[in-house]
């Protein structure tokens, strides 16, 4: 593993991660908002599958370019720019193109709006619209979980051991390892020694996509979509119902729907063997 940055043409900094040999083909990971959405060991079990995997920070999220994500002055648009300009900028062939929760709504967009910088396509854990209001046909947020989540207490964004159990007691709510997301909080702070307040609740919780222009919709330009696609959810997910991942495959044409029946929100330590080996016959 290779920690850099990435500066894109636009003047954008990108806090990534390589994994494998540089000259073998591009997986690229947009993080949900952090690079740490991806497990180690999905990375890992790509990388021997003959991949070049690079984990990215989305804006205003670990290394990358922060400024105020309670007012992002970017759109869903420009973080598809970004994900295409970093495809370019570290392959000359197309990339695969993995987003995960948030990032699933960037990588669908930028797979739209940049055809030629992607040649594969993988969905996790997340929906075809925006954050807000969902679709009819749509599950939208499990209410009983989301009460729950939302009564908990909120931690000392300065502290770590505080930040790190509100993870673990979200985590055990939405039904993913308390363990599990002890540590990844623990290295998420880690990553942003003297961050602000906001920019650490930023890091943890995606805030920045409650306020982030994500218009026009793209749902309906699905079916447009001309690479191989892989969708993967979690069987239990409460946050993104498994019901939004069914409606990504159906509207995709050809795309592979992988339903993890142990998981929820997060990708498990577990399955990520199952899922390289989806990702990489695509």
């Amino acid at each position: 593993m290779r920690s850099t940055v990435f500066r894109t043409p636009a003047g954008v900094t990108l806090g990534v991660e390589h994994f494998g040999d540089a000259a073998a083909p591009l997986v690229l990971l947009a993080g949900g908002t952090t690079m740490l959405s991806w497990p180690d060991a999905l990375c890992a079990a790509l990388a021997r599958g003959g991949r070049h995997v690079v984990r990215y920070d989305l804006r205003d999220a670990g290394a990358s370019t922060t400024v105020d994500p309670d007012t992002p002055a970017y759109t869903l648009r420009d973080l598809a720019v970004d994900a295409a300009a970093l495809a370019r900028g570290l392959d000359d062939r197309p990339a695969h193109l993995a987003g995960v929760g948030v990032g699933g709504m960037v990588a669908q967009v930028a797979a739209l709006d940049h055809p030629d910088a992607f040649a594969a396509l993988t969905l996790v854990g997340t929906r075809p619209v925006a954050p807000g209001p969902v679709d009819d046909d749509l599950p939208d947020h499990d209410g009983a979980t989301m009460k729950r989540r939302f009564a908990l207490p909120k931690p000392d964004w300065s502290d770590r051991a505080s930040v790190a159990e509100f993870a673990a007691a979200a985590a055990e709510i939405l039904g993913d390892d308390p363990a599990a997301a002890r540590a990844t909080a623990e290295r998420i702070f880690d990553r942003t020694p003297g961050a602000t307040p906001a920019v650490r609740r930023a890091n943890h919780l995606g805030t920045v996509f409650a306020r982030l222009d994500c218009t026009p919709r793209w749902r309906e330009r699905l079916p447009g979509l001309a690479v191989p696609a892989l969708v993967v959810h979690g069987r239990h997910d409460r946050f993104f119902p498994v019901g939004n991942g069914e409606a990504l495959a159906r509207e995709i044409p050809g795309a592979r729907l992988l339903v993890l029946d142990q998981a929820a929100t997060a990708i498990p330590a577990a399955a990520a063997d199952e899922v390289a080996a989806a990702m990489l016959v695509l």
